[in-house]
């Protein structure tokens, strides 16, 4: 099953380098549009879409790939599946057939009081030592925690791949909040000065009082401040986009209008049921509570039996305590049993510490399942009341829009005061706002939930980026 999801891992990389690529034509499009297009009265973010400067990332593509090469904890987490491979691999080891070889030469001296003089000789040995373990609890056991942990990192490592994904598309669409948020005030901020205009020209005709003039004034001068206060939240956002990634921020898409701002199927129940099946970080507790059993078992092995199987060939000039012997060449092949009698508590002290670790990794599992189950619970509710609430600022949008024309038709009769077509304005402006704050709010949710719940793949990241447009 890891190995699929490996695969899949493979598959989303190989995906994310080229999913983007129609998107790259319809830019250069969009740039050539965009050239031949100036002084519409657009704001100054919109205006000044000049084509992609070097080194800076516009599509979706472009952060992910960035994100993959530049996150530290993702290559921390390679890293980590890297040392679970070499641990299984190491494991594997042990069970496989040892052999090993030795080779002596050595000058000997020897003298005995029952001969007179030195007797020197030079002496050699070579042996060819094979092993084979028949029974090693400890060792089995061993091997079982390594395939474990190495499962473990593999799903932590699906783990912070897709909350990297996640993370990146929630910074992207914090930069084109900020970005619309802009250029809403921006807007708002030309209607008030063209309202100034007309106050001014009907206050030098003495058709309306100077109380007038003053609130446009004021209200003209909140926004001046709130422009401010969006270009910096705007610049922050950027910041967090490129220190997430390591690449600098231009000119981004924006969100079209066929981004699909639907709840997906299911109830809270099913979600959170999926989550449990699914996700990734439960997966690796799950996984991690697995080995912890491993070693409680490799710790028990210690009070069994070992059993090898030896086979040596051996030729040497040497006999007992080095003495001068003939040539010989022996063969053996024999069973080794060693059964430990009594090691002063440690093993003891040894499987506590384990089974207490062992206990550990369970409720932190418990822990993790129940976290994980609320969480997709909670997403799924918020993206289900965040839908009914982007159907009731649509309507207010269509309402606001409707109510500031009727306001500023009715103050061009002299039917209404300036300050009342001021506060239709900026109850138009901010419905607008709030439209598009939901709307990117809607699709962090639906990717939140579909990391939570452990589904979220290539095909969601290729539908995202569908659902970007070149600026116009």
């Amino acid at each position: 099953m890891m190995h699929d999801k490996l695969l899949r891992a493979t598959c989303l990389s190989t995906l994310l380098s080229g999913f983007l690529a129609p998107s790259a034509v319809m830019a250069a499009a969009g740039q050539e549009e965009t050239a031949d297009s100036g002084g519409d009265g657009r704001s100054v973010l919109a205006s000044e879409y000049q084509p992609q400067e070097e080194g800076a990332g516009q599509t979706l593509e472009d952060f992910f790939t960035s994100a993959l090469d530049f996150s530290p904890r993702l290559r921390i987490a390679e890293d980590r599946l890297d040392i679970g491979r070499a641990r299984r691999r190491g494991a594997n080891g042990q069970l496989l057939p040892q052999v090993s070889a030795t080779a002596s030469v050595n000058e000997n001296r020897q003298q005995t009081e029952a001969e007179e003089g030195v007797n020197q000789y030079l002496g050699e040995r070579y042996a060819l030592r094979l092993q084979q373990v028949l029974f090693d609890w400890q060792t089995f056991a061993r091997r079982g925690r390594a395939y474990a942990e190495e499962n473990q990192y593999e799903a932590e490592y699906f783990a912070e791949l897709s909350l990297l994904l996640t993370d990146v598309a929630e910074r992207y669409f914090t930069v084109l909040e900020a970005r619309d948020t802009l250029e809403s005030v921006e807007a708002e901020l030309r209607a008030v000065r063209n309202q100034r205009e007309q106050v001014q020209r009907m206050r030098n005709l003495e058709m309306v009082p100077s109380t007038d003039l003053y609130d446009v004034e004021a209200r003209e001068a909140s926004l001046e401040a709130e422009q401010l206060n969006a270009e910096g939240e705007l610049n922050v956002a950027r910041e967090a986009l490129r220190s997430a990634t390591g690449l600098e921020v231009g000119t981004l898409f924006e969100l079209g209008e066929s981004a699909d701002l639907s709840v997906p199927e299911g109830t809270p129940q099913s979600w959170a049921s999926i989550a449990e099946n699914a996700n990734h970080q439960l997966e690796a507790r799950q996984y991690a509570l697995e080995a912890a059993d491993r070693t409680v078992s490799e710790q028990r092995g210690a009070y069994m039996p070992r059993v090898s199987l030896i086979a040596t060939q051996q030729r040497s000039t040497l006999g007992y305590d080095n003495r001068p012997n003939p040539l010989t060449d022996t063969g053996y092949l024999g069973v080794d049993i060693t059964v430990p009698l009594f090691a002063g508590g440690s093993n003891r002290a040894a499987v506590r510490e384990a089974q207490s670790q062992r206990n550990i990794a369970s409720n932190e599992l418990r822990q993790v399942r129940l976290e994980v189950a609320d969480q997709a619970r909670m997403l799924f509710l918020n993206l289900r009341t965040n839908a009914m609430r982007i159907s009731a600022a649509e309507r207010t949008v269509e309402a606001m829009s409707v109510a500031a024309e009727s306001r500023q038709r009715a103050f061009d009769l002299g039917n209404t005061t300036s300050v009342e077509v001021l506060d239709a304005l900026r109850d138009r402006f901010i419905a607008e706002r709030d439209l598009n704050a939901l709307r990117y709010e809607h699709m962090n949710l639906r990717l939140r939930l579909l990391q939570v719940a452990g589904t979220l793949d290539a095909e969601d990241m290729i539908e995202v980026s569908n659902w970007l447009v070149t600026p116009q």
